[in-house]
């Protein structure tokens, strides 16, 4: 593990204990964004990189078959494990970083949300979501959108321990950066949204839903732009 993912993890560690509780307001546009999306999950076998305390676990396993929930924070695994014991849902600890131990073709959806900001090459992150999907299959991510980055770079939490703010590792990707990776990887994008929390002058989190297709085919992919009341 780098230098760069050991402090993550601990940062994340640490946040585990008010992370649902804390003031967030990008964990709550995720939660209300990834809730408006139609995934049609029914029957699916889905992977959740970065699950953390199960905050939107809970909600893909009342809809897909299984849900397979991964994170390199122990603290943020045993809080999702308090928070959900449904019998279709497994949390085992990963460093999505390093090769995936999954079998090619594995899954139907992919999901993550809010991690790909913490690592800075994220090209083998999308060659695995390729190897992992199943054809046909389909991944969605949601990020901190990189106009928001711009201003704040870094998610941060203030420390219960030290009352001190706590700075966690990140870094900015560009939404080229995110499409062309995808792209790279062999998958076809299929819509790219902008989320706008109410009062706010710039979007601050970005979705992007790609498809893994056995064949190279022209699919037009749309792009929308949402504000939200707060």
């Amino acid at each position: 593990m780098t230098d760069t993912s050991s402090n993550v993890q601990q940062a994340y560690d640490e946040w585990a204990e008010i992370y649902d509780s804390n003031e967030n307001p990008t964990r709550d546009l995720n939660y209300k964004a990834i809730r408006r999306e139609s995934f049609g999950l029914a029957g699916k076998r889905v992977l959740e990189l970065g699950c953390g305390t199960g905050l939107n676990t809970e909600y893909l396993a009342k809809h897909a078959s299984h849900v397979t929930g991964v994170d390199f924070s122990e603290q943020m695994l045993t809080k999702a494990r308090q928070r959900i014991e449904a019998k279709n849902v497994a949390f085992l600890p990963a460093d999505i970083t390093k090769p995936w131990s999954f079998k090619d073709g594995s899954f139907d959806f992919i999901v993550a949300s809010l991690v790909l900001e913490h690592i800075k090459d994220v090209r083998p992150i999308f060659d695995e979501v390729f190897r992992v999907l199943r054809p046909g299959g389909q991944c969605y991510l949601s990020e901190l959108h990189p106009y928001k980055q711009l201003r704040q770079p870094q998610a941060k939490f203030v420390s219960q321990e030290t009352g001190k703010e706590v700075l966690v590792d990140a870094f900015t990707h560009m939404i080229s950066e995110y499409v062309n990776e995808g792209l790279y990887a062999g998958l076809t994008l299929l819509r790219l949204k902008e989320w706008q929390k109410e009062g706010e002058d710039i979007p601050r989190l970005l979705t992007l839903l790609f498809k893994k297709i056995n064949q190279l085919i022209n699919i037009p992919y749309t792009c929308y732009f949402f504000a939200f009341p707060g």
